[in-house]
């Protein structure tokens, strides 16, 4: 049976605000995690952002808490090295992991990074779901695969969130949700439900954020 793979539609109005109000909140930005043994105490229910280098990870994040300077991003490529924790009031961690595939990283830099990855995913016990980020101009990759399995391995839920809508024209969005849909269906992991975002434009944010609420 082939899994259809739905757009997240607005929610009802109880549940956009319980989003709303989860976000209303102060963000901060609590540490950056280099090894398993940094990771704050496992107290609260946490979800996680992947993706790989310049999807949009920070500005989504910073989106979803309306803070712009809170999760730093890069025109550099792979600078972001660490898992980088964010609190919510009375809420979830946010954790931002550090983005992948990006060639010019050293092999040990990389090598470091998968390792971190894997025992982030497979033994943190209070991770809720995985939000894997996906370029809309451009779809799944190869290197987006790497993460994809991680993550059915991990059995970790993981849902797809697509960026930078507003770079896509409409005549070219069914071909690139077409080849998402046809990537992601053959891991057992994948949510069946794509949030479309724009960051910049502020879409799908609300939908995101009522998402998030509903989980915790």
């Amino acid at each position: 049976m082939e899994i259809p793979f739905t757009i997240a539609e607005d929610p009802d109005a109880e549940t956009k605000e319980r989003g709303r109000k989860l976000f209303a909140g102060n963000t901060e930005f609590l540490k950056g995690v280099v090894a398993m043994d940094g990771l704050p105490p496992p107290d609260r229910l946490e979800v996680c952002f992947a993706g790989r280098s310049n999807v949009g990870k920070s500005t989504l994040i910073n989106a979803l808490t309306g803070r712009k300077g809170l999760a730093r991003a890069s025109n550099t490529p792979g600078r972001t090295q660490e898992i980088n924790y964010f609190t919510t009031l009375n809420g979830p961690y946010l954790v931002d992991l550090p983005g992948y595939g990006y060639a010019n990283a050293p092999l040990p830099v990389v090598e470091k990074w998968q390792r971190l990855l894997k025992n982030y995913l497979s033994g943190r016990q209070t991770l809720r779901r995985a939000f894997v980020l996906i370029d809309a101009r451009h779809g799944v990759k190869d290197v987006d695969e790497e993460i994809l399995k991680l993550l059915d391995r991990s059995a970790v839920t993981f849902q797809v969130v697509m960026t930078k809508l507003d770079k896509v024209k409409d005549k070219d969005r069914t071909k690139v949700l077409e080849q998402v849909r046809k990537a992601i269906s053959k891991h057992p992991a994948a949510y069946p439900e794509l949030v479309l975002t724009s960051s910049e434009k502020g879409e799908g944010i609300p939908i995101l954020r009522s998402i998030i609420a509903d989980l915790v």
